[in-house]
């Protein structure tokens, strides 16, 4: 048998152009024409390389969260809970506000409005979002154990709070709002955070 002809395109540079597209004008939004337009490839090429359009957005979604938003997976790793919440915000902001990218972010905007032939994009998109959230809160439960937030504080509630004004800087930067503006909003949530319990000196008689 004859082999297949080779693919004509480089694969990588197609899917960040998809990435590019969707994330633009998320999964509804974006057409068949704007993405093999934007690709550089035909429909038959499309189906055949990445498979329908849903798959080609679920696959954009994981290039996506390996690439601009890995930042999330570097925060959990800091050593205090403010550390995790002061460079999740802070590159947040950075990320929904570079001019080399769509503003705002791809799991909050992609299927931000979808008809029901899209609700199972609408649903894998809210998986992923909630994913970020069930990891915050443990990272946040672990400062808790740790010593480092106070016994009262909440690791779920905390988390949430978090995980709002991510969803909040993407939407205003979509908006328009400016890098400092929503580093001044980052400054304000910080405030809100628990302040780790100093140890008490004993008393020298």
């Amino acid at each position: 048998m004859p082999r297949g002809r080779p693919r004509e395109f480089d694969a990588e540079k197609a899917l960040d152009a998809a990435l590019d597209v969707f994330w633009r004008k998320g999964f509804e939004g974006a057409s068949l024409p704007d993405l093999t337009a934007a690709m550089g490839i035909n429909r038959p090429s499309l189906y055949a390389a990445f498979g329908n359009k849903e798959a080609l957005f679920r696959t954009v979604v994981a290039r996506y969260i390996e690439g601009p938003a890995a930042c999330v997976v570097k925060a959990l790793e800091q050593p205090t809970a403010r550390a995790v919440a002061e460079q999740l915000l802070g590159a947040a902001v950075d990320l929904v506000t570079d001019s080399q990218h769509p503003r705002g972010c791809l799991l909050v905007h992609g299927a931000l409005v979808c008809g029901e032939a899209a609700e199972s994009v609408r649903r894998a998109l809210a998986a992923h979002r909630e994913a970020g959230e069930v990891a915050l809160r443990m990272r946040f439960e672990r400062a808790r154990a740790e010593g480092d937030l106070p016994p009262s504080a909440n690791p779920a509630d905390l988390a949430r709070y978090i995980i709002t004004v991510l969803r909040g800087l993407s939407v205003e930067a979509a908006g328009g709002a400016s890098r400092r503006e929503l580093r001044r909003v980052v400054d304000v949530a910080l405030r809100a955070l628990p302040k780790r319990r100093r140890p008490t000196r004993a008393r020298v008689k």
